[in-house]
């Protein structure tokens, strides 16, 4: 007979606890971890506005019910949409990841940190407007950077040691407990609730990396973040009115997260929660590219020019040999069709092919018009990849940290160009100086996408500028953006 289960309610997991007691008792003081969440906080509405010029991201831009506007509600920059907090937070997701071309953090699990920023903007837009028309002082942009840093270090330190993709599950999981336990925090839940909170995020339906992967690649990856954190403040919410939460809902036996969904394995640590991955999150400065293919990409554009200096062209390429390491080959090695944009920036074949020929790799670049050009998949079709161990090593490497990808291509003619190795892509912390300014005209490109020459003086005034930036209302920020 087996024994009986104890129904002694249990204390909270420790990985609970741990990430409670951070948001709601650590002090950010690091100088380099705020000015790094400014540039993450402009860059990541830059990258939403550049999104809302596709139509596929705009149709799911807005209410749930089609005319709704919210009393007090938090905005949607770059629209006119005044929505619940749950609904606007889905809204900002979505947009500010559609492109995939902001912040990214990688390690045994990857993703992008600044997806936090849907249910961080909307839910302290709707407090501060409600808090106005309660007679009472509005959050400050400050307490948004606050928010972001700590989301970011739930979600990049948790992200260090334990991989959900090879259990299959999304690193969007991530970016729902994160959220939870930040925005849980700014609605002034006490501490029993957060946990309540976070317990919820856990138990929750976590996604599967299906729309990640071929042969069902898909839309749903731009998306999925936008799902997560709106999904955190809705289960914020759920725990303010008082619902229960669930103590061992990670290392209960059978019915746990580990049991289910982690093969039994409890997660593991590097460090203890600080603001290390904002002072080390990885910017897109460059290129729209899923973040392994960076380097690789910069390599191309090296090699556009060699090629065009030699006076060859790409129909004269015998192969390409990309040296790579381990993490790019298992998520964006991919030959045969790609089926739509979402195939396409998810493929480091495609994303070397378009800059080889072009010299350019932009958003547009991965439509249907553009990969209709038969070169493409000619030199899709002669591009190798092969893993260098100390590539891997180097990746995974606290101190480093790098990304590299190195491209070598051989003619016809056996001639061969010289390989082109870069380590660290140009958002990397290592190459913040020569980033920074990159990055601020970037956001510039984007303010011009959507809005007034009027509101972008505005905003770039505020935004390039760190203590009038933390200082300013947060609804009066967002109300910069609106159209």
């Amino acid at each position: 007979m087996s024994a009986p289960i104890s129904n002694v309610r249990p204390k909270y997991d420790q990985v609970l606890v741990d990430i409670v007691d951070y948001v709601t008792g650590y002090k950010i003081t690091s100088k380099v971890a705020y000015d790094t969440a400014r540039n993450c906080l402009i860059d990541t509405l830059g990258c939403g506005l550049e999104a809302l010029e596709y139509p596929a991201c705009k149709k799911l831009m807005g209410p749930v019910v089609p005319g709704t506007v919210v009393p007090n509600g938090a905005k949607v920059p770059g629209t006119r949409f005044q929505l619940d907090p749950v609904q606007a937070a889905f809204n900002i997701g979505a947009m500010i990841r559609w492109l995939d071309f902001n912040d990214t953090w990688l390690a045994a699990e990857w993703g992008h940190p600044s997806d936090n920023l849907g249910g961080i903007l909307a839910t302290a837009d709707w407090l501060s407007r409600n808090a106005i028309a309660a007679g009472k002082k509005p959050l400050k942009m400050k307490d948004v950077l606050s928010a972001m840093i700590k989301a970011h270090e739930i979600q990049g330190c948790m992200a260090l040691e334990n991989s959900f993709n090879k259990v299959g599950l999304d690193h969007v999981v991530l970016v729902k407990v994160a959220s939870t336990a930040v925005v849980a925090e700014m609605m002034g839940l006490a501490r029993e609730e957060i946990l309540n909170a976070v317990s919820l995020a856990w138990v929750d339906g976590q996604a599967l990396r299906t729309y990640r992967h071929a042969p069902n690649t898909g839309s749903r990856k731009s998306w999925a973040a936008g799902d997560a954190t709106s999904r955190a403040v809705r289960l914020a919410l759920i725990a303010k009115s008082g619902e229960m939460g669930y103590p061992s809902v990670l290392t209960a036996k059978t019915w746990g997260f580990y049991d289910v969904l982690f093969k039994g394995q409890p997660f593991k640590f590097q460090r203890k929660y600080a603001s290390y991955v904002m002072e080390n999150v990885l910017f897109k400065i460059s290129f729209p590219a899923e973040f392994h293919a960076q380097t690789a990409v910069e390599a191309a554009m090296t090699l556009h020019a060699a090629l065009a200096k030699a006076g060859k062209s790409t129909d004269e390429i015998k192969k390409i040999t990309i040296r790579t390491h381990e993490a790019c080959i298992r998520i964006i090695d991919k030959q045969g069709p790609l089926n739509n944009p979402a195939d396409r920036d998810h493929c480091i074949q495609y994303m070397v092919a378009v800059p080889l020929i072009f010299g350019r790799l932009t958003a547009a670049d991965y439509e249907d018009r553009i990969a209709a050009d038969q070169r493409i998949d000619v030199l899709r079709g002669k591009i190798v990849c092969v893993e260098d161990k100390a590539f891997t090593k180097d990746y995974h490497d606290p101190k480093k940290r790098s990304i590299a990808n190195a491209m070598t291509i051989e003619f016809k003619d056996g001639k061969k160009l010289k390989e082109v190795v870069v380590e660290y892509p140009i958002g990397h912390a290592r190459r913040r100086e020569e980033g920074i300014p990159l990055l601020e005209a970037k956001f510039k490109v984007n303010l011009a996408r959507q809005l007034s020459v009027k509101q972008q003086q505005k905003i770039l005034a505020v935004s390039l500028d760190q203590k009038t930036l933390e200082g300013m209302a947060v609804n009066e920020y967002v109300d910069l953006y609106v159209i």
